[in-house]
């Protein structure tokens, strides 16, 4: 459908490139008024697209934070349980040769590497993981360290995405690297383990008790060692909940600022349909076309700096 302007009007009009522009009026702004209103809508999709992202990335983050607890309590349970033993047994350095005599299994490269790491209640070592962004770190440090949030925001705001999935990727190649790092060595502690509660005689008990010490040790290092893997992942996801939802905000002040440039297009329609009952046509053509030439302005204004 189309807007024509009476014929009677026209003379009503200035003949010159305004009087043109005024008469153009209706149907241009009819066609503003509805780009500001597509525009208005696309942004409060976005909006409520980055809101439901952040609420996904929330949970994860949520999960890993929850792997960190476990793990650290596991880690505690272990120290009391060590401390327990300590009080109430004699508790002496694992004997390593001894614990291989009796588990025959542990007599290999493996086994002995194994048994070692046992003993010192160690871990073997995990290759260091790339440097983490400077922005990144920034970011986290703010985050825990309960920094304003008009801080946490400009630090936020200031990391690539490019470099904060990076992380996020480096952070879970970590957690795998240590998995399969210690699932040989886990499993030659269960096996140990079971080889020596099959086992009753007097020797094997003293060094079953020093068996035991030592996993405790190990078991706990491993829990620590997992639970600030966990703790680097959940920090990256804490990053990229307040992106999407600073993003979610932007475009939600975006939609806003549309709707009112659409208000302001509908605005000067209706104005420039007034002018056409109206003895004062010009002046009321006039109005509108500046409301709409505003309401343009504004909408430009919008789309590039806001």
């Amino acid at each position: 459908m189309s807007a024509k302007i009476p014929e009677n009007l026209k003379t009503d009009l200035p003949p010159t490139l305004w009087g043109k522009v005024l008469g153009a009026t209706p149907v241009v702004m009819t066609v503003v008024a509805t780009m500001l209103a597509g525009l208005a809508s696309s942004e409060m999709t976005r909006a409520q697209y980055d809101r439901s992202l952040a609420a996904q990335q929330q949970s994860k983050a949520g999960d890993q934070w929850n792997f960190f607890q476990a793990k650290k309590l596991r880690s505690a349970l272990q120290h009391n349980t060590l401390d327990v033993l300590a009080n109430t047994a004699e508790v002496h350095p694992l004997d390593t040769e001894a614990l291989i005599k009796l588990n025959p299994a542990l007599d290999s490269a493996g086994g002995r590497e194994t048994a070692n790491l046992v003993q010192k209640g160690a871990l073997p070592p995990l290759p260091p993981g790339p440097a983490l962004d400077p922005a990144v770190k920034a970011a986290i440090e703010a985050i825990a360290g309960d920094e304003p949030e008009t801080t946490v925001a400009a630090k936020v705001a200031q990391v690539n995405e490019t470099n904060l999935a990076g992380a996020l990727r480096d952070a879970q190649d970590q957690v795998r690297a240590l998995d399969a790092l210690l699932k040989p060595v886990n499993q030659a502690v269960d096996q140990a383990e079971k080889n020596l509660a099959g086992d009753s005689s007097a020797a094997s008990q003293s060094i079953r008790r020093d068996f035991t010490a030592a996993r405790l040790r190990y078991a706990s290092l491993r829990y620590d060692a997992e639970a600030r893997l966990n703790q680097a992942i959940a920090n990256v996801y804490e990053i990229q909940v307040r992106k999407n939802n600073a993003s979610a905000e932007r475009h939600h002040l975006r939609s806003q600022r549309f709707f009112y440039g659409m208000l302001a297009a509908q605005a000067a329609v209706i104005i420039a349909t007034f002018a056409i009952a109206a003895r004062k046509r010009n002046l009321l053509w006039s109005i509108a076309a500046l409301a709409g030439l505003g309401a343009v302005s504004f909408a430009v204004y919008i789309y590039l700096f806001l």
